[in-house]
């Protein structure tokens, strides 16, 4: 028989054992899937969320690059994967919100296959035409849009820009027929050349040729004006509902236990909240939230309800 004392003893060593058995999570390295080429601005923000993250969690955190289709490769590799918390994918507007309305058939359903994490930051939109351009606002350039359409670029065809400009034009009355481009870059080089009358563009790209002066900001469509650009009035303020951004986080595959998405999220909120992150995004005017990840998750519903209707409308396919 065992006494009181051992069976206190038994028990303790059983418990022990079984804590013992536990393994600590992560017990190894981390992946984070970036559906996007090295050096742009969600490989960037990628790397440097995951250069906060990893010391902290003790185990490194491997960056994959797997570029195609609109992220697709990408998010179909996360949706398949364990939901162990081990890998993550960096999300965007297109991947969690547009590609359902863009592809007939995707290899993954973002709405059932993925939870979010939380938010990195969301990049401001601004509607811009050259310096010596004939509107000196947006009142002018409705006005003049009424006789001749001007032209606007974006970075690309189903981009937040391009979306972005689409619902203006619906809510505003404005008439414009878009030019896309490969990449924001391009875009306001040829505005700058006069090949084209107007570019929506976001903070990262386009700030630093609004504060040297070489085009005008006629609108951002943020709900209130920008530090970076305090001139600039919001489509709000000009009288038409038009509130968009470009946008960043980070999601797991669905069934990761609640104790880690939570512990993923505090550390990707202290990540962005870091001297080493803000300084990059407040140079560029990126907005940054310290969003739990059940915030993040009603954001992105709200954006599902408004985008999604209006690419159905706007016929818009990346797979005809």
């Amino acid at each position: 028989m065992i006494g009181r004392r051992g069976a206190i003893a038994t028990g303790f060593a059983v418990a022990t054992g079984a804590a013992q058995a536990q393994p600590a999570w992560p017990d190894r390295p981390l992946r984070l899937i970036v559906g996007y080429p090295a050096g742009g601005p969600s490989d960037v923000f990628a790397r440097l969320t995951a250069g906060q993250i990893a010391p902290r969690l003790g185990q490194s955190i491997v960056v994959e690059n797997r570029p195609g289709g609109g992220a697709v490769l990408a998010s179909e590799t996360v949706a398949r994967a364990a939901a162990d918390g081990l890998t993550w994918l960096h999300v965007d507007n297109g991947i969690l919100v547009y590609n359902p309305a863009l592809y007939a058939r995707l290899p993954y359903d973002p709405d059932r296959d993925f939870a979010g994490v939380g938010f990195i930051g969301r990049f401001p939109l601004y509607i811009v035409c050259r310096a010596e351009a004939p509107w000196a606002d947006f009142a002018a350039l409705l006005a003049a849009g009424r006789a001749r359409a001007p032209t606007y670029g974006s970075p690309a065809v189903a981009s937040p820009h391009h979306l972005a400009m689409e619902l203006v034009k619906r809510r505003s009355g404005l008439a414009a027929e878009h030019v896309p481009y490969r990449g924001g870059q391009a875009a306001m080089q040829d505005l700058l050349a006069g090949n084209v009358d107007l570019v929506m563009i976001d903070t990262a790209t386009g700030l630093p040729f609004i504060r040297d002066g070489r085009v005008r900001a006629l609108a951002v469509l943020t709900e209130a004006r920008t530090a970076e650009a305090p001139a600039v009035p919001t489509m709000r303020e000009l009288g038409t509902d038009a509130v968009a951004f470009g946008w960043q986080g980070i999601s797991v595959p669905k069934g990761v236990p609640a104790e880690i998405v939570a512990r993923l999220n505090a550390e990707l909120v202290r990540a962005v909240a870091s001297e080493e992150v803000q300084a990059r995004t407040r140079a560029l005017g990126i907005q940054t939230t310290g969003w739990s990840a059940a915030e993040f998750d009603r954001f992105v519903a709200a954006e599902n309800a408004l985008w999604r209707p209006l690419i159905r409308e706007l016929g818009i396919r990346l797979d005809a």
